[in-house]
């Protein structure tokens, strides 16, 4: 069966977050894609806590780098870059957000490479901050955001 939508943690490094985010693959028929090396074991206590009973559920694939999970994404495959650096607003409707796609975060205390924000200016997006002080949101916040507007987007027609 096909995933909902796919996450990607590209080198996670806080293991609750990983494991909220395999919760949230759980509860939306995603799948979970982690790219190393990950800033913890996956057999680590807290992961399996986040993750609770799920954890065994969670659709796991693990990957050395985000261009072999490319590489191997079906003909295609649309990926998202999300980034605090990214210029487009997550929220615009016109953006074919769909089914499928994947969702690619960075690491907690850096994020993504600039590289790939800038080497992909139409599909790096950015969740919106209009508050003055915070100038990031938790990796699991910014998952759980990211997916529930997708999930919102594949279940709710769009009126012509």
């Amino acid at each position: 069966m096909s995933p909902m939508f796919n996450l990607v943690l590209y080198h996670p490094e806080i293991p609750h977050n990983t494991g909220a985010a395999g919760r949230l693959a759980v509860a939306t028929g995603s799948r979970l894609h982690l790219i190393k090396p990950l800033g913890f074991s996956l057999a680590e206590k807290y992961v399996r806590r986040t993750g609770l009973d799920y954890w065994q559920h969670v659709d796991l694939h693990l990957w050395d780098s985000l261009e072999a999970l490319e590489q191997a994404a079906e003909p295609g495959a649309h990926f998202w870059y999300l980034s605090t650096k990214a210029s487009h607003n997550f929220w615009d409707p016109a953006l074919p957000i769909r089914p499928g796609d994947y969702f690619v975060f960075g690491p907690e205390s850096k994020g993504l490479p600039e590289r790939w924000i800038t080497g992909h200016p139409d599909t790096a997006l950015t969740i919106p901050m209009p508050g003055d002080h915070a100038r990031s949101l938790n990796l699991s916040t910014s998952v759980a955001i990211m997916l529930y507007e997708g999930l919102r987007r594949a279940l709710i027609p769009t009126p012509l």
